[in-house]
C-alpha cells in the first residue's frame, strides 16, 4: 500500500500516471488532507520526554492517556471509519485495558492516522493540558 500527497498539479499528474500503469482492479482511497509531518511527530515526542521528566509516569503512559483522551475524541468526531473501529474493538475495553491498547505492543492507530490539521488541534490540546498541570513543554512558537 502506498500514499501520496497531492498538494499540486505535478504532484495530481505523478499519481495519475502511476495509476494508469497498474495492473486492474485495484482499490484506491482517498482522503481529504495532509497526514501529519515529521516535525510535529518529533515536537510530541519531545514533549512525552518533557512530561516523563517532571511528572510521576513514563513517556509511554503519557503518550497512552494523550491518545486515549485527546487523540480519540478528535478522531471519533471526525472519521466515521475510526470511530466504528474505536467503538468496535476499544470502547467496550475497561479503563485500564483502553490504555494498555493505546501502549507499544498494541500501539492502536491514532495520532498517525491525523492529517496536519487533526495534529495540530491535538498537539494544541497536548500542550494545554500538560501545562495546565505545571508541567513546562517547549514551545513550538518560541524562537528563543
Amino acid at each position: 500500500m502506498s500514499s501520496h500527497t497531492i498538494e499540486n498539479v505535478l504532484d495530481l499528474k505523478r499519481l495519475i500516471a502511476l495509476l494508469s500503469n497498474r495492473e486492474l482492479p485495484m482499490t484506491v482511497n482517498i482522503k481529504k488532507g495532509k497526514d501529519r509531518t515529521i516535525q510535529q511527530n518529533k515536537l510530541q515526542r519531545m514533549w512525552m520526554l518533557e512530561a516523563e521528566s517532571q511528572g510521576d509516569q513514563t513517556a509511554e503512559e503519557y503518550r497512552a492517556y494523550c491518545k486515549l483522551h485527546i487523540g480519540v475524541p478528535i478522531l471519533r468526531s471526525q472519521d466515521d471509519d475510526f470511530k466504528a473501529a474505536y467503538d468496535a474493538v476499544i470502547r467496550p475495553l475497561t479503563y485500564e485495558q483502553k490504555l494498555k491498547a493505546m501502549m507499544i505492543p498494541l500501539d492502536f492507530s491514532v495520532s498517525r492516522l491525523m492529517t496536519t490539521k487533526q495534529f495540530s488541534e491535538y498537539s494544541k490540546k497536548i500542550y494545554e493540558h500538560f501545562t495546565s498541570k505545571g508541567i513546562k513543554l517547549t514551545d513550538p512558537d518560541d524562537e528563543n
